[in-house]
């Protein structure tokens, strides 16, 4: 990872707020009392993210991302507030890392002469196959 990435990264992880919320699930009366699960937020216009970056966050099917450009994470998993702000920084990291990456450029490449030759072959063997099941006509000669 370039020191520009990691920069970029140290940026938007500072520029992150979160806030501790109850839990929700099982955990009897101490879930009702004790706020151990925890809302990242993070504003893209505030993360000082590159240009392309935010666009392949923008274009992620993620829903964790809203439509104002907004990210919430909520961490819940642990029952420490410590482990789930962690947990949640650690989600935020990958997202970012995942837009960071710019996608492959596809090439069109074209069929090989031997898999268009092995192609047509399959083909004629199929309508071979087809063409045997057709109705049987007696000869009464």
């Amino acid at each position: 990872m370039s020191n520009h990435t990691q920069d970029c990264l140290r940026a938007a992880l500072a520029a992150a707020q979160w806030h501790a919320v109850r839990a929700q699930g099982p955990g009897g009366q101490h879930v009702n009392t004790s706020a151990t699960a925890v809302h990242l937020r993070l504003h893209l216009d505030d993360a000082g993210l590159p240009a392309p970056w935010r666009q392949r966050l923008e274009q992620l099917q993620d829903g964790r991302i809203s439509s104002e450009g907004v990210i919430v994470i909520k961490a819940q998993r642990h029952r420490s507030q410590a482990l789930n702000r962690e947990d949640a920084f650690a989600a935020l990291r990958q997202l970012l890392l995942r837009a960071a990456t710019a996608p492959r450029v596809r090439r069109p490449t074209q069929p090989s002469r031997a898999a268009r030759r092995r192609r047509l072959q399959e083909k004629r063997h199929r309508g071979a196959l087809k063409a045997g099941r057709g109705s049987v006509t007696r000869d009464d000669s």
